[in-house]
């Protein structure tokens, strides 16, 4: 197929009034981002649309690229003509030689004319451009309530728009027009799909992963790198950072409340995401936290893990099974990675019996009992590391020293 540009559409922001030229700014803004490895395209915008104009680069990478775009809900790859009748019916026709449609299948046009000044209503053209295309494929149909095919035509000022498909993409809100949270990435399956779900609510989000090493190994780390950077595919860049917690946890391994150290380990892991949050701007904290799902996620221990920290405190799959995460994990390319048998931090030092009913005043006199527990906090934060990755797969770090020497 030949197409000369990709038609994008907005979703439910439209409907925010005075702040839709932000939301679509930032649209723009995200698509711009991805279209650096597609040099020969290039934008154009209209109210309440973007326009791809290809330059010859391949539509089917891009659609596949721009599908991960919060904000755009569909995508429809586009013949263009001159705003003439008869090249108008020439390149309509040309679209459905080129779909090679099979006996049988049903059809219908659907003409829209934007520009009032063109001599022919919307109800003459779809008559024709109806009428020359069931003579040259006398295979097809008419069906103008369920049609197989649907011949799309938009006459404007600047030209006229033939289109069929209709490909769905990611919708939400555009990426961080709702502000800038940090996201607590662990290995597993939920907390990436967490942070995909609160991108697609309009968050810019940061990464933070704990990590143990020893105890924990290096492909462990570099997991989690990779999972950041599926992530990184949609945002068109993340930050990640990576939290050096041996000796906050091992702290907690010497108190003898075993039954405990989940949620200790957890009120801390919250307490030094908010003092990174503080220092990067961030306004909340998200969690991959589904109700029931584990010890640390009933409600009790959600409870007392939640007051560690005075930032709102995000979880976006906490009414979701297991099911439902898995299914939306698949879908955007985060399950591969998630399952893969590589140990965490939060999975060393499991107890047997971990507590389900946690005591706020019981796990407050513990910390308490730890004398030098914010300074281990504070030099855990002190040695955390930040890598930049970009959907392309580069990776940017603050200290270039210490990234060659411990993560790869």
């Amino acid at each position: 197929m030949h197409y000369d540009m990709l038609l994008l559409r907005f979703g439910e922001f439209t409907l925010k009034g005075k702040n839709r030229t932000r939301f679509e700014k930032a649209v723009l803004n995200h698509v711009k981002l991805l279209l650096k490895p597609f040099p020969g395209a290039s934008l154009r915008k209209e109210f309440g649309r973007i326009y791809v104009v290809l330059g010859g680069e391949p539509y089917e990478q891009i659609i596949q690229v721009l599908q991960k775009v919060f904000g755009i809900t569909t995508i429809s790859p586009v013949k263009m003509a001159p705003v003439e009748l008869g090249a108008i019916i020439e390149t309509a026709v040309a679209l459905m030689r080129e779909l090679n449609v099979a006996e049988g299948t049903t059809f219908k046009v659907n003409a829209r004319r934007v520009w009032k000044e063109f001599a022919h209503s919307s109800q003459e053209m779809n008559h024709l451009i109806g009428s020359p295309i069931l003579r040259e494929f006398q295979a097809l149909r008419v069906d103008v309530h369920q049609p197989d095919i649907e011949l799309r035509v938009e006459v404007r000022e600047q030209a006229a728009y033939i289109f069929s498909d209709v490909i769905m993409a990611v919708g939400g809100f555009p990426l961080g027009t709702n502000g800038k949270a940090m996201l607590l990435l662990s290995g597993g399956i939920d907390s990436p799909v967490a942070g995909w779900s609160s991108m697609r609510r309009g968050l810019e989000i940061e990464c933070v992963h704990f990590y143990s090493y020893p105890f924990t190994s290096e492909r462990a780390k570099e997991k989690v790198i990779e999972l950041a950077r599926v992530l990184a595919g949609y945002a068109g860049r993340i930050k990640i950072h990576l939290v050096p917690f041996t000796e906050v946890q091992t702290a907690f391994t010497r108190t003898g409340q075993d039954n405990l150290i989940i949620t200790l380990m957890r009120r801390s892991m919250l307490r030094i995401a908010t003092m990174l949050a503080e220092r990067e701007g961030a306004l909340a904290l998200v969690t991959g936290d589904s109700l029931g799902q584990v010890a640390s996620q009933t409600l009790s221990s959600m409870n007392v893990i939640g007051r560690s920290t005075e930032l709102p405190l995000l979880r976006p799959l906490v009414m979701m099974d297991k099911q439902e995460i898995t299914e939306i994990a698949k879908r955007i390319g985060t399950y591969d990675l998630s399952i893969l048998p590589y140990e965490d931090c939060c999975t060393l030092f499991v107890p047997k019996s971990p507590t389900t009913n946690p005591n706020l005043w019981v796990v407050q006199k513990i910390e308490a009992s730890i004398r030098d527990l914010n300074a281990l906090i504070e030099q855990a934060v002190a040695a955390t590391e930040t890598l930049v990755l970009e959907s392309g797969g580069a990776i940017e770090g603050r200290n270039e020293e210490v990234i060659q020497e411990d993560w790869f």
